[in-house]
């Protein structure tokens, strides 16, 4: 009785927690004790489900300035595309598991929870938590594709596919860092503007890639950082490809390209100058990022550096720069869109 009423309740700072990060929970009773959203929070690692939601809400940001936002559509976007992202996370932790990637303390069990590979919850509850959450974003999508162009129900469909191919076959064979970008860039931003507008733009496709750069970097930086782990597991990543140095030294000239390509924008007119605001995140490249990513990992956890966040470190800081450039970057799409309604 007391434990039913206790999954009902709702765990607001939980619900903070995993927003903000991955929560670590400490065993299965305390799992137990949380409520059915915290514990899809947690399996589907809501914070990092706030990249997608931002592309999406860009999506809608250039609608509005080109005239043919609905709110109806870009509601069903937003809501469909982080679903699709949920799903992706709990399938991989799903196939890792099932593949015997993160036995004996997994990398991500140091920092974080995972629920299937600790025994919090069933490999079945996972595959049916999956299924949920998919056929939700599915039915957001379906009605998307309903009375679009077919051009949506190709977005669609390709969506659905790399869903599935990312973790298999696509990381272990490096193409998927390559996958984010055409799927943070001109997936998400230009696919979720055809499904608002009804039409495709090229512009709006390559206006996508300054913020489908920075998801791409921090993926970047978790590969390296699990390349001690990926390497003999013959997880063949990017960086466990190209090699340790390589790919801190493409990490930096991805989230470089991050300021050229809006520079680039402004000087042809596409931005206004209300996007040169994302130059505030500059000083945050060039320190720390540069001087990080151009040093090896640390061999232990820095006294000044959050425990609760180690083996993580290129990753970190790399999601740390995505959020303050995005964030800077949304604004400055915000206020070009406002001034635009004024004048």
């Amino acid at each position: 009785m007391n434990k039913n009423h206790s999954l009902l309740r709702p765990d607001f700072a939980m619900w903070r927690e995993a927003l903000r990060g991955i929560p670590r929970v400490k065993d299965k009773a305390h799992w137990d004790a949380l409520d059915p959203f915290s514990r899809w929070l947690i399996s589907t690692r809501a914070a990092v489900l706030l990249m997608t939601l931002f592309a999406a809400i860009i999506a809608g940001i250039y609608a509005e300035i080109l005239g043919a936002f609905d709110w109806l559509r870009f509601a069903a976007v937003a809501f469909g595309l982080v679903m699709a992202h949920a799903t992706n996370n709990i399938l991989n932790d799903l196939a890792d598991h099932r593949r015997g990637v993160d036995k004996d303390n997994a990398f991500r069990t140091q920092y974080g929870t995972q629920p299937v590979e600790q025994g919090f919850m069933s490999q079945g509850r996972s595959r049916m938590m999956a299924l949920i959450t998919g056929v939700i974003g599915g039915l957001a999508g379906l009605w998307l594709v309903i009375g679009s162009e077919p051009l949506v129900l190709y977005f669609f469909l390709a969506g659905v596919v790399f869903l599935f191919a990312y973790n298999w076959p696509l990381k272990h064979i490096g193409l998927g860092e390559p996958l984010v970008v055409i799927v943070w860039g001109p997936m998400m931003i230009g696919g979720g503007f055809l499904a608002i507008t009804g039409f495709w733009s090229w512009e709006v496709a390559i206006a996508s890639l300054p913020y489908a750069l920075g998801p791409t970097a921090v993926l970047f930086g978790k590969h390296i950082d699990k390349i001690p782990w990926d390497k003999p597991r013959k997880v063949r990543t990017l960086p466990v490809l190209i090699g340790h140095l390589a790919a801190r030294r493409t990490t930096l000239v991805l989230l470089a390209l991050q300021y050229l390509v809006v520079l680039y924008l402004v000087i042809t007119g596409f931005f206004s100058w209300t996007l040169l605001v994302v130059f505030l995140a500059l000083p945050y490249y060039f320190n720390p990022i540069s001087r990080i990513f151009t040093k090896p990992t640390p061999a232990e956890c820095p006294p000044d550096y959050p425990k609760e966040a180690w083996p993580l470190w290129f990753s970190s800081h790399a999601f740390m720069h995505n959020r303050k450039f995005g964030g800077l970057f949304l604004l400055g799409l915000l206020a070009q869109m406002v001034i635009g309604m004024v004048i």
